[in-house]
């Protein structure tokens, strides 16, 4: 926050001698000089802001003309209607995926300041109002009231419509934010920020889904129904009073106008609740514990895990997924992208029940770069590897913390698969292929973590490979997608051949997968446990350059 300095005489009461009036120039001044002083630390950082401004622009430019082209069109008010919610539905997503991206979307650095909570939300809902994102939701207000606004009914309800939305969409990210401050500024909040990849990915396949289904239809009359609901949620009810003003129904307008300002001034007030809270009330992190010592008995999972070091290992396994930001992305991107994509493809009649082998695949790479993942704290785990024993010992744990998750999954998977295309028949087969499938990435992951590791940056929501090793993270991948493969084609060459031969013992794939897949996993992590012994100062030394 350099550059800007706040000050003024302390009032009576704990405010401040500065009225709403004048915070609102002062929180302006400190929102240009946080992007003017950001934009000041390097050449790189100004090229991508003022390409990213020019790129907002240039999309806001054509969106809004093809808004304004949808002008008499029958289908203006679906497409308007919805694309007000839409919009809405980021503005308050946004902040917490991408806490990050405005540091004024953080007004915990304001709570040693003697500020009023009422002048104080005015003076950032005003510089909230500055940015390419208001701007950009300003150009898509403007084309959409300019798409419905017909006669001077609908054009005095469209200039109404237009500030109203773009208040409401800028008071609902404040609001989300402010709410979530402490979430946000922690490490769950570092968690949000990372499965942001998740959530776009998802949302794209969605995306992709609903225009398949609209091609088939030919039309949107199938969105009637969603646009009958979503044209009285504020603040999309901005743009549903305008398209009622314009067909007559100004009972309806009017009424859909004032909920939206209704939903904005809730929001408001919700807002300044929050940031109220937040200025007054201590964070739990600076108090200590009041009560008694949090008594350290054993968690219900581990007296379900055997006991001595598989145990050990096996939780601290299951530890990493659920509580380090990376692991656990890529876990659930995992579980998503292995559930989604025979799911999407069985909803849209391309479906196969052979796709259900994604599930094994996906969550059976995370056996790779397993000593990696453990970053510098590998060298606790090494001091306690003495030989091969405590090698195999410590791998073997690893792979049945995965195949604890992994294998239930595969079966849930294969089973919604089936069930969905209608194809019960070939469940066993596939279901065989998916464990032979899992049994050989674990080969392949347990031989990749002890020839070929690689350490994973802990800082950095994006960065998964410490500089100058990028070609062995993807020699590591390469080789163990190759490995995988060739251990279990004899499955696949069994599957293919009773297929030909028109036998009726596809049933067999099941048995023989499993056990197939069984002794791959054995005799990868039996190879590789002598290897990880031998070799085990290079490990210690390439998981830790990051």
């Amino acid at each position: 926050m350099s550059g800007v300095t706040v000050a003024g005489p302390v009032a009576p009461g704990g405010g401040t001698g500065a009225s709403g009036g004048s915070l609102v120039p002062v929180f302006v001044g400190l929102k240009l000089a946080l992007m003017r002083n950001g934009l000041r630390q390097s050449a790189k950082r100004r090229v991508a802001y003022v390409l990213s401004v020019v790129f907002t622009l240039l999309f806001a430019a054509a969106l809004t003309l093809s808004l304004v082209l949808l002008r008499g069109n029958g289908d203006a008010a679906t497409v308007v209607v919805l694309l007000a919610g839409m919009l809405a539905l980021g503005w308050a997503v946004m902040p917490l995926f991408f806490p990050s991206g405005d540091e004024t979307l953080d007004p915990s650095r304001l709570v040693m300041l003697p500020l009023r909570p009422g002048p104080l939300t005015r003076a950032l809902l005003v510089s909230s109002l500055v940015g390419t994102g208001p701007l950009f939701t300003l150009s898509l207000a403007v084309g959409s009231a300019v798409a419905l606004a017909r006669g001077a009914g609908g054009a005095v309800f469209a200039v109404a419509a237009v500030p109203v939305l773009l208040l409401g969409c800028v008071v609902l990210a404040r609001a989300v934010a402010t709410a979530n401050v402490r979430l946000l500024s922690s490490r769950k909040g570092r968690d949000l920020a990372i499965l942001s990849g998740l959530f776009v990915a998802v949302g794209a396949q969605g995306v992709n889904f609903a225009s398949q289904r609209l091609a088939q239809q030919g039309g949107l009359d199938v969105l009637e129904p969603v646009v009958a609901v979503v044209r009285w949620l504020p603040p999309a009810s901005a743009m549903g009073s305008v398209d009622a003003a314009s067909e007559g129904s100004y009972g309806v307008a009017a009424a859909q106008l004032l909920l939206a300002v209704a939903g904005v001034a809730g929001l408001a007030w919700s807002w300044q609740r929050s940031l109220t809270r937040l200025m007054v009330s201590p964070d739990g992190s600076t108090l200590a514990a009041a009560g008694p010592e949090r008594d350290r008995r054993v968690s219900g999972l581990s007296r379900l895990l055997p006991g001595g070091r598989t145990g050990a290992v096996m939780l601290r396994t299951l530890r990493y997924v659920w509580r380090d930001p990376k692991t656990k992305s890529a876990w659930v991107t995992s579980l998503a992208v292995g559930l989604i994509v025979p799911v999407f493809n069985a909803l849209q009649g391309t479906g196969s029940v052979y796709l259900a082998c994604m599930g094994a695949g996906m969550l059976g790479v995370q056996m790779y770069n397993q000593f990696g993942q453990d970053t510098s704290a590998f060298w606790m785990v090494a001091q306690t590897i003495a030989g091969p024993a405590d090698a195999y010992a410590e791998l073997r744990a690893r792979a049945y913390a995965l195949a604890l998750v992994t294998v239930p999954y595969t079966l849930l998977v294969v089973v919604v698969t089936a069930a969905m295309v209608g194809d019960w028949e070939k469940l066993p087969e596939v279901l065989g292929l998916s464990l032979a499938l899992l049994g050989g990435m674990l080969c392949a992951g347990a031989v990749g973590s002890a020839r070929m590791p690689y350490s994973i940056p802990s800082e950095g929501a994006f960065k998964n490979v410490a500089p100058g090793q990028a070609g062995l993270a993807w020699l590591s991948i390469l080789v163990g997608l190759l490995v995988a493969g060739l251990v279990c084609a004899p499955v696949i060459v069994l599957t293919v051949v009773l297929h030909v031969n028109g036998s009726g013992l596809l049933w067999l794939v099941l048995p023989v997968g499993a056990v197939w897949g069984l002794l791959a996993a054995w005799a990868g992590l039996r190879s590789s446990a002598p290897v990880v012994a031998r070799r085990l100062p290079e490990i210690l030394a390439a998981v830790s350059k990051g």
